[in-house]
């Protein structure tokens, strides 16, 4: 529904305001939004789950994944807002400190614990093992924000009463952004199995195909993005703050300093992964097939990682029905293009893959050209020429300097990071002074 970005918002302006008692009043009307929202679609989402997994994703064994991953959806609702009460006071540890605890747990869970539990004769009931120990670290995560949540709500004074129309103002146009890009998500399997179906593949073969590459290569490439996803955090409120006094120097520093730091963090990320990261899949999933994945996704998923400040600035600057529509049409590109090529014989899976990138090009550069529309954002395209510019050029002079795949690809990972570094310090991409004013940013924020 949106509302953790509403609960953030507003909780900053009555922050601001010494508005304590009306904060616990906003709280108490969100957790009512929520619990209405979970009483009618969790009963929905149950009884539609087996024509889901028999009729859309043709594999019924997939039921008992899909169950289990539906107790989550209340735990991460509950988190979400935790998480928008924080940002709007400022505190980032907390759900910085919540993402490392749900991350670490999960990837612990699942690398030493799901492998007493794999059973080699149904890959369904692993995959649904590795979606309860998800659970696990989902709601350990939840329990430390709410840990938090009582700690800091002691001191904000009686409650009063705080009405609905305000948050839904904020909350529903991100909730069309999110409920859109959610069913894109929901369709894009099944889009796959069927295109790849037309194309000839048995829909055995394209869950595998599609689990190789949402689980395997897209995890990867969005491995960097908890950079630009920090920066998205604080700038809703950062951009608030800005715009609120009239800063139009303060304004324009902060905006160019995050789409900066977000176009440094895809360019080493698209670097490393163009040049290494087949070898990096082969040695941390043992896939030795997809060859060619990494190079088209690389280079298209710079982009991926300067949309989310992109987007968090453009609600900031009341324009989240733009940026809404922008992952709308994102979106219908990206199926779009996905039944068209998935479906031809001789291209199938690839087929996808420059789907992917398509949809992220497309929201990307829709982002962008909105918010060159905002003349007190003085920003255009220029910010990512030089970090996209050096990404080719490192690429290209790589390889002829110093042989790829020689080292263990952690070794060679960072010769190519401190050849790529060299040049962004040499281009004056990167300043001392960057390092200061990201922390004063932060602070203020």
């Amino acid at each position: 529904m949106g509302l953790p970005i509403g609960v953030a918002k507003i909780t900053a302006e009555l922050y601001a305001g010494k508005k304590l008692a009306e904060i616990q009043g906003l709280m108490r009307k969100v957790w009512k939004l929520t619990w209405l929202s979970i009483i009618v679609f969790g009963p929905l989402y149950y009884f539609t789950i087996p024509f889901v997994a028999n009729n859309l994703l043709e594999n019924g064994a997939l039921a008992k994944t899909l169950y289990i991953g539906l107790l989550t959806i209340p735990i991460a609702a509950f988190s979400g807002i935790l998480k928008g009460y924080f940002q709007g006071l400022a505190k980032v540890e907390e759900t910085a400190w919540s993402q490392l605890i749900e991350q670490f747990l999960r990837i612990g869970l699942v690398t030493w614990l799901l492998p007493y539990v794999v059973n080699q004769s149904s890959p369904a009931s692993t995959a649904a093992a590795a979606m309860g120990m998800a659970l696990i670290a989902e709601l350990l995560a939840f329990l430390y924000l709410w840990f938090k949540y009582k700690r800091v709500k002691k001191g904000e004074g009686k409650q009063v009463s705080y009405p609905s129309s305000p948050i839904l103002q904020v909350a529903l146009p991100s909730a069309g952004s999110r409920l859109f890009g959610s069913f894109t998500w929901f369709l894009e399997p099944i889009i796959f199995i069927k295109a790849l179906a037309v194309a000839g593949v048995t829909a055995v073969a394209a869950t595998n195909l599609y689990g190789m590459i949402s689980g395997v290569f897209i995890p990867l490439l969005l491995f960097p993005a908890f950079v630009p996803y920090a920066l998205s955090i604080v700038l809703v409120p950062a951009v608030s703050d800005a715009r609120a006094r009239s800063d139009r120097g303060m304004l324009q520093e902060r905006i160019s300093l995050a789409m900066r730091v977000s176009a440094i963090t895809g360019c080493f990320a698209a670097t490393v992964f163009y040049l290494h990261g087949e070898h990096i899949v082969r040695v941390l999933f043992h896939v030795n097939t997809g060859q060619g994945y990494m190079a088209l996704l690389a280079p298209i998923f710079f982009f991926y990682y300067i949309q989310s400040p992109l987007h968090a600035i453009l609600q900031a600057m009341h324009e989240a029905k733009a940026a809404m529509m922008n992952s709308v049409y994102g979106g219908l590109g990206k199926l779009f293009i996905m039944f068209v090529l998935a479906s031809q014989p001789g291209i199938e899976e690839k087929g996808a893959i420059i789907a992917i990138g398509f949809g992220v090009l497309l929201t990307s550069f829709l982002h962008m050209a909105t918010l060159r529309q905002k003349k007190e954002a003085g920003i255009g395209f220029s910010f990512f020429a030089l970090p996209y510019l050096l990404f080719i050029i490192v690429t290209i002079l790589r390889p002829l300097l110093w042989p790829l795949g020689e080292m263990p690809w952690l070794a060679d990972s960072l010769v190519t990071t401190l050849i790529l570094l060299a040049g962004l310090v040499l281009f004056r991409q990167i300043h001392i002074s960057d390092i200061r004013l990201l922390r004063k940013l932060i602070k203020k924020t």
